[in-house]
């Protein structure tokens, strides 16, 4: 048995038996991380096939209606498509951060109700009480979260509830004061979403940054708190969720066809939840793709006014359960595929595994090693050991002797 001195001064080592110094640069949590980066192909290749899947499917509704996806009824498609998409946003920004936010709906809906009922003050008169009460709001839901340090799923579901009660003083459809047509503003709409999905998603892609947003994951005991950064990131996207659900609402009611019927919101909470998991977003949270939410929301739309010239009506709650159910395979497809490679080195040089049997201090109990010689440990065994004279030795015989001059 012997000491390992050198372990005295080495930098210390996490449960990976790698150097925290390796670990910064190469882990995407240097406390718990694993060896590698998390892998970005699974996402291109899957957002492709939700590229596939929604060409498929636009060619399907130009099949079947053609004046679909031109003039009026485009314009209405693209604002269906951000209403849906600052839904599935709010979802993501929640669900990257490792704290779903599950009143989306319910927010969504009272925002809808608020808009059908004040819209014929002003945008301005019923948009600034409407964003303040989201943002308040989502500071409580944020504060409940990380001063308590209680899941994100949790907390947002009894605030859900709250809102639910207000939903639930509606008895009947309100009609949509005001006059205010989005389609007049279609396109730029549908440009904004795109930008902010994309956007956000490469932005999220970068390492410090996508290490940042995902802190609050857990990777451990999960009850124990991932520090201030974690918090306040998870404070921000919680507060930031909150009003992209609020601003949704507005546009499903100023878009609608005239009324907005009350119920609980929580339809357009499966529905957002599932479309954004369908985009390649982890149900764990931190990893995401690119432009998979764009994919997925256009996706998701499309597939819905395919269903009108057949005359179907398809519940909320059916879609949502559907892609929610299709949105969980493909979380265990990300996180599988996903995560860094199990590589045989780090960095420039092999990842030691973690060692046994360490002491404090750095000591460590591994055997010591066996000493390079230059010489053989044993020496070889004559066969015959026959005695030499002294005087008979080869180099005596191979020198010329003084006294034979005078031998002659």
């Amino acid at each position: 048995m012997a000491y390992d001195d050198a372990g005295r001064t080495a930098p210390p080592e996490t449960s990976s038996g790698v150097p925290a110094a390796v670990l910064e640069n190469v882990f995407d949590d240097p406390a718990h991380g694993e060896p590698g980066r998390d892998r970005i192909a699974v996402h291109v290749l899957w957002e492709f096939v939700l590229l596939a899947g929604l060409v498929a499917m636009a060619w399907l509704l130009w099949r079947e209606d053609a004046d679909a996806l031109r003039g009026g009824a485009l314009k209405t498609l693209l604002v269906d498509v951000a209403a849906l998409g600052l839904l599935t946003l709010a979802a993501g920004l929640s669900l990257r951060a490792g704290a779903v936010n599950l009143a989306v709906g319910p927010v969504a809906l009272a925002a809808a109700l608020h808009f059908a009922e004040q819209g014929d003050r002003g945008m301005r008169e019923a948009l600034l009480p409407a964003l303040a009460v989201a943002a308040a709001a989502g500071l409580a839901l944020a504060l409940a979260v990380v001063v308590l340090h209680v899941p994100g799923w949790a907390a947002s579901l009894a605030g859900a509830a709250g809102v639910i009660v207000y939903l639930e003083r509606r008895t009947g459809p309100v009609a949509v004061q005001g006059d205010y047509d989005p389609r007049r503003s279609a396109l730029y709409f549908f440009v904004g979403f795109a930008a902010v999905a994309v956007l956000g998603g490469l932005f999220a892609a970068m390492k410090p940054v996508r290490r940042l947003i995902g802190r609050f994951r857990p990777v451990a005991d999960p009850a124990r708190r991932r520090g201030v950064a974690a918090a306040t990131v998870t404070a921000l996207a919680l507060v930031g969720s909150t009003v992209l659900a609020m601003l949704g609402g507005v546009l499903i009611a100023a878009n609608g066809d005239g009324q907005v019927a009350p119920g609980t919101g929580l339809d357009w909470t499966v529905l957002a939840v599932g479309t954004v998991m369908l985009a390649g977003t982890s149900a764990y949270g931190r990893r995401g793709g690119i432009f998979g939410t764009l994919f997925a929301v256009c996706l998701v739309v499309v597939f819905l006014a395919w269903t009108v010239p057949h005359g179907w009506t398809v519940s909320r709650w059916a879609l949502g359960g559907a892609v929610l159910g299709v949105g969980l395979l493909v979380t265990r497809l990300v996180e599988t595929f996903g995560r860094p490679r199990p590589a045989a080195t780090v960095g420039t040089g092999p990842v030691r595994p973690a060692r046994d049997g360490a002491l404090s201090g750095g000591w460590t109990m591994t055997p010591a090693p066996e000493p390079a010689d230059a010489w053989p440990s044993v020496l070889p065994v004559r066969q015959h050991d026959t005695p030499v004279e002294a005087w008979e030795a080869p180099r005596w015989d191979n020198e010329p002797r003084r006294w034979d001059a005078d031998d002659r």
